[in-house]
């Protein structure tokens, strides 16, 4: 199972879910450190603002993050949840969720950004992450459109912790 939530939710997230891996994509200053309860191996820190495009004196996504993640998901043999968090639980955070859906499974990347609207209504994958997957992953603007369909998430300030399951 996969679990998403804002930063503000990951510590219960943790208590209530135990998690046995932990994507963090937070700005480089406010990332943390791993917590307690988890190996350092297990816990992904993806140092990357929340942008699109370069701003000077931000980290902008590269494909370089895009891998990271994708060697790290199939590092994870699915046996305890996987936590994935950002600061506020609506961007970087789904697209890495939607990004691991398609991934770890033989599916329609279409049926996979429907599933991700039906749960987080808030969602609003970065697009530039979701752009650089679908390069590496070779889908051919699939993952791109997919996005683009399922259109901009409903306003919030902050998303609440959801579940998608890891096997489709």
């Amino acid at each position: 199972m996969l679990y998403i939530c804002p930063l503000s939710q990951l510590y219960s997230a943790i208590d209530r879910h135990s998690p046995s891996h932990l994507v963090s994509l937070l700005d480089p200053h406010s990332m943390i450190d791993t917590p307690r309860v988890l190996k350092s191996e297990r816990h992904l820190r993806l140092s990357i603002n929340d942008i699109t495009t370069p701003r000077e004196g931000l980290t902008v996504p590269a494909e370089a993050h895009i891998r990271e993640l994708l060697t790290f998901l199939d590092s994870w043999d699915r046996n305890a949840p996987m936590l994935i968090h950002c600061w506020a639980g609506i961007s970087r955070s789904t697209a890495a969720a939607y990004i691991a859906l398609c991934h770890l499974n033989e599916v329609d990347e279409f049926q996979a950004a429907r599933l991700l609207r039906a749960r987080a209504r808030h969602a609003q994958p970065n697009r530039l992450l979701v752009a650089l997957a679908d390069k590496l992953m070779s889908r051919q603007g699939r993952m791109i459109e997919a996005v683009e369909e399922i259109g901009p998430g409903v306003f919030d300030m902050e998303g609440a912790l959801f579940s998608l399951p890891a096997k489709l």
